[in-house]
């Protein structure tokens, strides 16, 4: 079973690829995406890396306040996406 992790305070010039790197340090990476700004194309400061239960444990207790890029990394499991309405530009 796969478990999703948030990864929050991410330096906004950090890749999925880079991600997916270090990541792969606690175990097999299912996936990695790195949310980015609809207008604009860029970082949101903030991703989500799939991983295997244990694997995901690992990377949890592994990176959760490491350093990257000057910045301490908040891991942590994702919570479920809540649904906020209609969107944008609807009324």
């Amino acid at each position: 079973m796969t478990k999703k992790l948030y990864v929050g305070n991410l330096p906004f010039q950090t890749t999925e690829d880079e991600l997916s790197d270090m990541f792969s340090q606690a175990g097999n990476v299912e996936s990695v995406r790195i949310i980015t700004d609809r207008d604009t194309g860029r970082s949101r400061g903030f991703g989500f890396v799939e991983m295997d239960d244990a694997d995901a444990e690992r990377a949890i207790e592994q990176f959760n306040g490491t350093d990257l890029g000057g910045r301490p990394l908040t891991v942590n499991e994702a919570r479920p996406q809540v649904n906020r309405g209609m969107g944008r530009g609807r009324y």
